[in-house]
């Protein structure tokens, strides 16, 4: 008789531990997504950003209409084009001499800090997510069939410096 309960508890947290690793896998690729999408509405608010900063304080200026062509670019850019598109974007503004005390100069410093720090959460929660995957228990019983593989977004360090 003490054999059998024995077995029942060990069937207990072998089902236990089997559906925390299935919780957290489920968890980590919905925090990867949401990362993603946050990162995808922190680059959009930056080209934003640098689209009126081209129209307001660089009208008239050539390298104003580059930004401006740069931050339509970002903005317009297909999934498989939006990292190449959004490492032009980058170059130009590195090229511009920002004024953190102009509005549209600060507002697009703020913008590429928080691209930085989205992006830097993505990247953590997409190696967790994958790193989970390869666990040999989620691989044999295939836990993570319901997700598609997250994927990195490998941009230029979007920090910039001001004038």
């Amino acid at each position: 008789m003490g054999w059998v309960i024995g077995v029942v508890a060990l069937v207990v947290v072998i089902a236990s531990y089997v559906t925390w690793t299935a919780g957290r896998v489920d968890r980590l690729h919905l925090r990867a997504a949401s990362a993603g999408r946050a990162l995808d509405s922190q680059l959009v608010r930056r080209a934003a950003a640098a689209a009126v900063l081209a129209e307001t304080e660089l009208a008239g200026d050539p390298a104003g209409a580059d930004l401006y062509a740069a931050a339509r670019a970002a903005l317009d850019a297909r999934e498989d084009d939006r990292e190449a598109s959004e490492n032009d974007l980058t170059r130009m503004l590195r090229k511009q001499a920002l004024d953190p005390q102009e509005p549209d100069g600060a507002a697009v410093i703020a913008a590429s800090r928080r691209v930085a720090l989205a992006r830097q959460m993505h990247t953590d929660l997409v190696r967790a997510a994958l790193a989970s995957r390869e666990r040999p228990l989620v691989r044999l019983l295939r836990l993570n069939r319901k997700h598609t593989r997250p994927s990195y977004f490998d941009i230029d360090d979007p920090t910039l410096s001001v004038s």
